[in-house]
């Protein structure tokens, strides 16, 4: 048996935690000041790490070596099995015109620019996080929007920023999937804490984007749509991660919107429609009364001509879009596509709906339950903290048949059947999927792996009694620590691997509640997504601007910054009595 020493250092509870924070001080670092690629950072912090728990915390090697591998089988499953799941079934839709219908559906439904801003990045690139994530929300939305007319920088700083309020439930939940995961912490309850506070950012990120696009004058005549937006996302994400499926938040909240949207339109436009004027050289964007617009998107000329091949390299990767050599440009379909084809296009994301709605019959759930899971303990590992008390983490809850993952699967093999794609096109796509995902595997099973060490070795505790000495303030310190991980991981999974049990237990000795620090690590930490290096380097290339990443940060760094605010604020009046009640 191995029980964890609280202050192993010289007895010195701080220099015991100065050396805990090691790893991630020298994890920042190689990211944020060195650049040193996400898998080589995460492979060097764990080594820190593992040395530290043998030497300085007394592990034993063996247990040591079992807590690495139960991180990098966390990290595998259900982490990795959601997020590859998710993607394949992205990219099925890809692989298709579909894809393009979709799109196409999209841009012909306003051709004001505030508007589809709202559409494109807000809506479509929510519904994409819930999927693919990994920069696709950002390069496709920055994409269709400069397809739609925009400027490129302007499209990239609208995307960037849209790509916020989904994140804390992106990829089918998995960022709170990962907080439940280290923390021990019940997943309802980590779901509907975070349900009741990013839906506050979503309440106010569109009237934002409309001020991006057009200034005050933006917010003066769309207000109207932005704030329609802005609450239906954040009801649909408020009841769909408290009272429906964690896994469902962004997909309900992405199609509840744009439903939303489209109704309103029917009975409301702005007076003025702000698109493209002179052409796509002139690049000068003005105001058109609505009363003498012409014809359909499809007589526009767009920025750059965006086709569903230009959509699936954004998936894969960073997407240059440009303009075509001679200086000239395409013209981009914006026609409504038949109705049949508009239903296939938004098929897959009906039949996830469907397929995790059947999931919650209470007869299938309970089913599900029975045979859907297993628990055991990790073998290996014989934990208790401090005062004697065996460490929950030792314990595995194995998720197959029920698991989120397993789930998308079967909604990726009837999307498949749907779309009559066959098995081997099928397969290849899967095994594309993987190859894509290659060094995002080893950067999550590295980063899971190194929060189990510092979990199951006693250094997360030793820095999380350590941050309990700043009392009551820690509740406005818990926000910056998950803005700064997500800024420099560029994941909110990641940020959540790493601190979350610290949040847990730095709450628990403040006498605050670990469910809300824990979330708060989530809600806040997505403020850091668009200034993460990853980010602004995915925006760039696909707007076709490379190094222009120093520009988008600057743009970017008071909006971030500003909505922490916010949301600390918040933060720090659930954590007394003001707002309280609201915390599970």
């Amino acid at each position: 048996m191995f029980q964890q020493i609280l202050d192993p250092i010289g007895g010195s509870l701080l220099l015991s935690a100065l050396c805990a924070a090691l790893p991630l001080v020298l994890l920042f670092v190689l990211l944020g000041v060195f650049r040193v690629k996400a898998p080589k950072a995460a492979l060097a912090s764990l080594l820190v790490s593992l040395l530290l728990a043998l030497i300085g915390w007394q592990m034993p090697l063996g247990q040591a070596l079992s807590a690495t591998a139960a991180g990098i089988f966390y990290g595998l499953f259900p982490i990795l099995w959601i997020l590859a799941n998710a993607l394949w079934i992205y990219k099925l839709t890809v692989a298709t015109p579909w894809f393009e219908a979709l799109g196409r559906t999209i841009r012909s439904i306003s051709d004001d620019l505030r508007i589809l801003s709202i559409l494109i990045a807000f809506c479509f690139g929510a519904l994409l996080e819930s999927l693919a994530g990994f920069g696709a929300p950002v390069a496709i939305s920055a994409a269709m929007l400069m397809a739609a007319g925009m400027k490129p920088l302007k499209s990239a700083v609208v995307s960037l920023l849209a790509n916020t309020a989904p994140v804390a439930f992106g990829a089918m939940a998995a960022p709170i999937v990962a907080l439940n995961g280290v923390t021990g912490l019940p997943l309802h309850d980590l779901s509907a804490m975070a349900g009741r506070q990013t839906p506050f950012i979503a309440l106010i990120v569109p009237l934002l984007l409309v001020f991006i696009v057009d200034g005050r004058r933006g917010v003066k005549q769309a207000w109207p749509v932005a704030l329609v937006a802005g609450t239906a996302f954040a009801a649909s994400q408020f009841v769909t991660s408290n009272y429906f499926a964690v896994e469902l938040t962004d997909v309900v909240a992405a199609v509840v919107t744009v439903a939303a949207v489209l109704v309103m339109l029917r009975f409301w436009k702005p007076k003025e429609t702000i698109g493209m004027a002179g052409g796509a050289e002139s690049g000068a964007e003005e105001a058109v009364p609505a009363n003498v617009r012409q014809g359909a998107l499809a007589d526009r000329t767009s920025t750059t001509a965006v086709s569903r091949t230009s959509a699936a390299a954004a998936a894969s990767g960073p997407a240059a879009v440009g303009t075509a050599s001679d200086g000239s440009t395409a013209p981009t379909d914006n026609t409504r596509p038949e109705p049949r084809h508009i239903w296939m296009a938004i098929a897959p994301y009906l039949i996830i709906i469907t397929v995790f709605s059947i999931a919650q019959i209470p007869a299938v759930k309970s089913w599900l339950n029975q045979v859907g899971t297993v628990t055991f303990h990790w073998p290996g590992l014989d934990i208790t903290d401090s005062a004697g008390k065996p460490v929950a983490a030792t314990k595995f809850k194995l998720d197959h048949l029920k698991a989120t993952g397993t789930l998308l699967l079967f909604s990726g093999l009837i999307t498949m059947a749907l779309y009559r794609i066959t098995a081997g096109q099928g397969w290849r796509i899967y095994r594309e999927t993987l190859v894509q995902l290659r060094w995002t595997i080893v950067t999550v099973t590295s980063v899971l792996a190194l929060s189990f060490v510092m979990n199951l070795s006693g250094q997360t505790t030793t820095l999380g009694f350590a941050l309990a000495s700043a009392g009551g303030f820690f509740a406005v310190l818990s926000p910056l620590i998950g803005w700064i991980g997500v800024a420099l991981t560029g994941s909110d999974t990641s940020s959540n691997s790493l601190f979350g049990q610290m949040q847990a237990t730095a709450a628990q000795q403040t006498g605050l509640s670990p469910v809300l620090m824990a979330a708060s690590n989530s809600s806040a930490g997505v403020m850091g997504k668009m200034l993460s290096l990853q980010n602004l380097a995915v925006a760039s290339a696909a707007v076709g601007l490379d190094g222009s990443e120093g520009t988008l940060f600057r743009k970017l760094i008071g909006w971030s910054v500003g909505l922490l605010a916010l949301i600390t604020v918040l933060i720090l009046l659930q954590s007394t009595p003001v707002l309280g009640w609201m915390v599970p």
